[in-house]
């Protein structure tokens, strides 16, 4: 997640998303923290070259690559979570993904993990600008909803048990969504697999 907002939820406090909707997400702020599990191994086991961490929050994935000899960096928006990867011992930028980031054009991976291809409310216009991030070949590792979300462009604010934020935009992508969303940035589905409950993708560049 890239946004201040989550600052909370990036310390580990208890959150979750209030959708303008009235629908309420419930967020993953202990696997946010923790070391990477089963199911983000799927992620980790695909990026065999430099990879680019959008949104890295605490860092558990950018210090898990860089402990593996994979070329890693994080950008992040948040200075909190920038801090909390540094502290892992990895590399981090507290950069918005829309600004300039080294390496353009040469990242052999870009991931989206932890639902980071929301970022904006606008999943095409996030996945264009990854598209311009990535070598030829290179490719979007990214974490989707279930299956039956679609897309979804809506209004979110974070909500805890004392407090509530101020509403941004955020979109939600689910595979029934991605076909789409992929074909108008300009990316290939290569593969869409599940584990542990949780969904991802790899978005191949041409």
């Amino acid at each position: 997640m890239t946004t201040t907002e989550f600052d909370p939820g990036l310390l580990g406090e208890h959150c979750w998303l209030e959708c303008a909707n009235g629908e309420r997400v419930m967020l993953p702020v202990t696997r946010w923290r923790d070391d990477p599990d089963s199911a983000d191994e799927l992620l980790l086991a695909a990026c065999l070259g430099p990879t680019l961490d959008v949104g890295c929050g605490p860092g558990r994935l950018v210090d898990a690559l860089v402990r593996r000899g994979v070329i890693a960096l994080g950008v992040d928006v948040s200075p909190v979570a920038v801090e909390l990867t540094t502290a892992r011992g990895a590399p981090a930028l507290c950069r918005n993904v829309f600004d300039h980031i080294p390496g353009e054009g040469r990242w052999r991976h870009v991931l989206l993990a932890d639902g980071n291809i929301g970022i904006g409310g606008d999943p095409v216009a996030l996945l264009r600008r990854v598209r311009e991030l990535l070598r030829p070949g290179g490719s979007a590792l990214t974490e989707l909803d279930p299956p039956g979300t679609g897309l979804r462009r809506q209004q979110v604010r974070l909500s805890s048990v004392d407090s509530s934020g101020g509403w941004f935009d955020w979109a939600r992508v689910g595979p029934d969504g991605l076909d789409r969303t992929a074909a108008e940035a300009g990316l290939d589905i290569r593969w869409l697999n599940e584990r542990g409950g949780r969904w991802f993708a790899e978005l191949q560049r041409s």
